[in-house]
């Protein structure tokens, strides 16, 4: 069903309007001299207006162009689910990362009774507390999209520090670690990985390592990106077996300080990450098309969004989670949803009490939900998204 825009409108049906006074003021450039003197000069700001009409056209239809169609339906405003989940949140450790099933559940990655703080790694990035061994809780629980009751779990004695988790459109569950410094990749219904990135607990910049890895996205044609992450401050592609593809940032217009979330959008053929310390998300060419040429990236840095956590797309649009900002404390804490294509914030969201400390954020396959992973208080909230006429 489509959605209706909720915010703008599209300039499609005023440019021949803004074709026209456009070549009004060029004749009247050209015929007569204006007079300024005690007059207001309006020139300015037609222009003005026309240039925003016309960088608003471009916008358009560098959405529209990735795949021969219009410019892609904004999506809509997240509504809050009051009283979810149902009976209270479930005893969960601190909530690193949420994603939702194929089935529309929703899935989180927990730390159980370990805590990531500033003593858990030492200056090398090397986990101070191996020999306390893996989490011996289940650390990837199922929750009833309905009433939040946890239905099933797994991952116990497997992980050392979770951080995120991503589950791609064949029903795979990528799970990144940040204390074994590694990628997994686990099929459906399976408790041991298929694949394995990174070298376990050994930290590193080769093309063989990762160094505190934070989240995963995968294309719908297998490629796999790696935002590698508060050491490496780099992006990794894969293709659909492991094998490295191409390191970002790998030139010097794209430097990145700690990329801590990573998600695509396909139909623009690019690759947005939450790089969190410039606090901005920046979108490169994924170069998942060999047929179009790589463009320069895209940026959305207001100055209201402060640390930027996590990201997920829909569509064209990114819905995104900041954190506390310690240069500007003043700043709010909640959900912002994001055009890339004109380098916005389009929307502000969140509980009405707020949030303190959110870390990821996931959509719904189908669209029709959204959640939102939070430490300290450990909880996930969740959001309709509801379906416009």
């Amino acid at each position: 069903m489509a959605r209706k825009r909720r915010w703008g409108w599209s300039p499609a049906p005023l440019l021949p309007l803004a074709a026209a006074l456009l070549a009004a003021a060029l004749l009247v450039d050209v015929a007569e001299p204006r007079a300024v003197n005690n007059v207001h000069d309006l020139s300015g700001e037609l222009y003005s207006e026309i240039r925003e009409l016309l960088s608003m056209h471009r916008a358009l239809h560098q959405r529209g162009e990735a795949c021969g169609l219009g410019a892609a339906p904004a999506p809509v405003h997240p509504r809050l689910v009051p009283n979810w989940p149902l009976h209270g949140p479930p005893p969960l450790g601190q909530v690193a990362g949420v994603a939702v099933a194929l089935n529309g559940f929703p899935v989180v990655f927990h730390r159980g009774a370990r805590v990531f703080n500033s003593q858990s790694f030492n200056e090398s990035h090397n986990f101070q507390f191996v020999e306390e061994g893996p989490i011996p809780e289940d650390t990837v629980l199922t929750l009833d999209p309905d009433n939040g009751d946890v239905l099933a779990g797994w991952g116990r004695d497997l992980f050392f520090m979770p951080h995120s988790i991503t589950i791609d459109n064949r029903g795979n569950t990528w799970l990144t670690d940040v204390a074994l410094h590694q990628v997994f990749k686990f099929g459906p219904g399976d408790t041991k990985p298929s694949l394995i990135l990174g070298k376990r607990l050994a930290p590193g910049p080769a093309e063989d390592q990762l160094c505190m890895p934070t989240d995963v996205a995968v294309a719908s044609t297998g490629e796999v990106f790696v935002s590698d992450g508060y050491c490496n401050a780099r992006v990794l592609k894969y293709d659909p077996a492991g094998a490295l593809l191409r390191v970002y940032p790998s030139q010097e217009l794209l430097q990145l300080q700690v990329p801590h979330s990573v998600a695509l959008l396909e139909r623009l053929d690019l690759v947005c990450v939450a790089d969190r310390e410039n606090r901005r998300v920046v979108c490169p060419s994924a170069e998942l098309r060999a047929e179009r040429a790589p463009g320069p990236p895209v940026s959305v840095r207001p100055e209201e969004l402060g640390r930027v956590f996590a990201i997920a797309s829909f569509g064209d649009y990114l819905y995104a989670v900041n954190g506390y900002t310690h240069t500007t404390p003043s700043l709010r804490v909640g959900g912002f949803t994001l055009d890339p294509a004109a380098e916005a914030v389009i929307d502000k969201w969140g509980p009405p009490q707020g949030m303190s400390n959110p870390h990821a954020v996931a959509v719904s396959p189908d669209g029709s939900a959204l959640y939102v992973a939070e430490i300290g208080p450990n909880r996930v909230w969740k959001f309709d998204l509801p379906q416009a006429a």
